[in-house]
């Protein structure tokens, strides 16, 4: 990592002053036809800020901000922590009744977006925060970020919404701080790095690119197309070097002609998080990108990252989530709290510097996760709902959501345990495991699956049959031409409920 990666300022908009002092004339952001230097994207945050403090943003206020990926979703963000703000960053696939609940809840002052984003709308957004059009914003302003203190709120990141209502995750200077610097620090990030801004920065991982961009001076690519082919021939044509993507696109991408036919040779870093990779893509990947390092990873919204499999263990551990990252310790606990022993399957724990400060004006939901460490009782921890097991050699190994865990014939199941069978058949593109009642076994196992070409349920059958044990084999197989899917990229469990039909 390069020189002033280690620099620690109170205000996470200092980062940006930094990059700026350090690569001026950079390209800090390529999108599109256009490059921005980073001179002038802290010219353009500085543009933000300005116009926030016009409308009468002060410190500790939430600014919402909803753009397209790109140089003025990066601007915008270090513009409203330059002023004391809080940022609340916004999916732009969101629709007016998801963008109006998290205004609403978090309160927001002000709303960040441009006409041309309201434009896409279908209805006006009914909110009393103020509305700031970037298109009538200067293109620069000074650019002077005020001191806060390091565990005031930086930002609050809403979850997905899968399972219920998002929260809202606060996290700290302090905590977005530890975060990038760690996560930059494994990875191995350098200032010729360009790192491709495919995620939408609303989420966790989406921000962790552009910030460790900004942290070492890399330059962020932010591929356009919605086709996978396409955005492997940006990734080529940009010379991209590292590249992050969720379980469901990474399936779309070592299946594109352009990503699958032939290695991107400026690729050196592929990054997976979001979701369980298995082990079947996992070889698919290193055999169509053999260049790269690639870095199994697990996170969550509550603590940016936990965890990740160091690229030479790839091959003899192509399911682990790996061990600990750096500055963070990691419990594998049972239901009493207690310790579980290797191999035994408990509740992951997350302890360290990214704890987040909780669920924004939720004390209950809080309560309910954030926790006194297990063993000392002193400071919290994060209460994962993951169930995992830790190996005697330290590794850990994902089993599944303690609230997706299914219970099917006295057995405790883990849908990805059972996606990884389905993956390594052969049959299908992708697919995803979950349950529904049934009378006679408590819970039925359902696989939804998007078939390849030739391929068929009955042949899926007969490859479960083979491999899995008769409690783990599907009853119910859903076909579809598609997955639905979240803003955020990941599969949308809530839509594919009311689908589980008898085949």
């Amino acid at each position: 990592m390069q020189e002033g990666s280690a620099i620690r300022p109170p205000n996470v908009a200092l980062m940006l002053r930094a990059a700026s002092t350090r690569h001026p004339g950079k390209a800090a952001v390529v999108e599109r036809a256009r490059m921005v230097t980073y001179a002038e994207l802290e010219a353009r945050a500085g543009a933000v800020a300005q116009a926030l403090l016009a409308t009468g943003v002060a410190r500790g206020d939430r600014v919402a901000v909803l753009l397209d990926r790109g140089a003025d979703a990066v601007a915008s963000y270090f513009g409203v922590l330059a002023v004391g703000g809080v940022v609340v960053m916004l999916n732009a696939a969101l629709r007016p009744r998801q963008i109006e609940y998290a205004l609403s809840h978090s309160g927001a002052r002000a709303f960040v977006t441009s006409s041309t984003i309201l434009m896409r709308m279908h209805r006006d957004i009914a909110s009393d925060a103020s509305v700031l059009d970037l298109e009538a914003v200067l293109a620069d302003g000074p650019f002077e970020p005020v001191d806060v203190g390091e565990h005031d709120p930086a930002q609050i990141t809403y979850t997905s919404g899968s399972t219920g209502l998002p929260k809202g995750v606060v996290a700290s200077h302090a905590n977005v701080q530890a975060a990038i610097r760690i996560v930059a620090g494994y990875l191995g990030l350098e200032a010729a790095d360009r790192i491709a801004g495919l995620l939408p920065p609303s989420g966790v991982y989406g921000a962790n690119q552009m910030l460790c961009a900004v942290l070492v001076g890399a330059t962020l690519v932010v591929p356009t197309s919605p086709l996978m082919s396409q955005v492997a021939a940006e990734l080529r044509e940009t010379e991209t070097t590292v590249l992050a993507a969720v379980p469901p696109l990474w399936l779309q991408l070592i299946q594109a002609p352009g990503f699958a036919a032939e290695p991107i040779p400026s690729l050196r870093i592929l990054q997976n998080a979001g979701g369980h990779l298995a082990p079947a893509a996992v070889r698919q990947l290193r055999s169509v990108q053999p260049q790269a390092r690639i870095f199994l990873q697990y996170g969550m919204t509550e603590v940016f990252r936990s965890s990740y499999l160091p690229p030479e263990e790839i091959d003899r551990l192509p399911g682990s989530m790996g061990r600990p990252m750096p500055e963070t310790e990691i419990l594998v606990v049972r239901e009493d709290g207690s310790l579980c022993d290797a191999d035994e399957v408990g509740e992951l724990v997350h302890s360290g510097p990214t704890v987040t400060r909780g669920y924004w004006n939720e004390p209950e939901r809080t309560s309910q996760v954030y926790r006194p460490h297990p063993v000392t009782g002193e400071g919290l921890a994060v209460y994962s709902g993951d169930m995992v097991r830790r190996d005697a050699d330290g590794f850990l190994h994902f089993v599944g959501r303690a609230d997706r865990m299914i219970k099917t014939l006295g057995y405790r199941v883990g849908p990805d345990e059972i996606l990884d069978v389905l993956l390594a058949s052969g049959e299908i593109e992708e697919g995803v495991v979950t349950a529904f009642d049934d009378p006679d076994r408590g819970q039925g196992v359902v696989a939804y699956v998007v078939l390849k070409d030739g391929a068929s349920v009955k042949a899926l059958q007969r490859f479960c049959r083979a491999e899995l044990p008769r409690y783990m084999q599907p009853t119910r197989f859903v076909e579809l031409d598609e997955l639905p899917k979240l803003p955020n990229g990941k599969h949308d469990l809530s839509a594919l409920g009311a689908r589980a039909v008898g085949t």
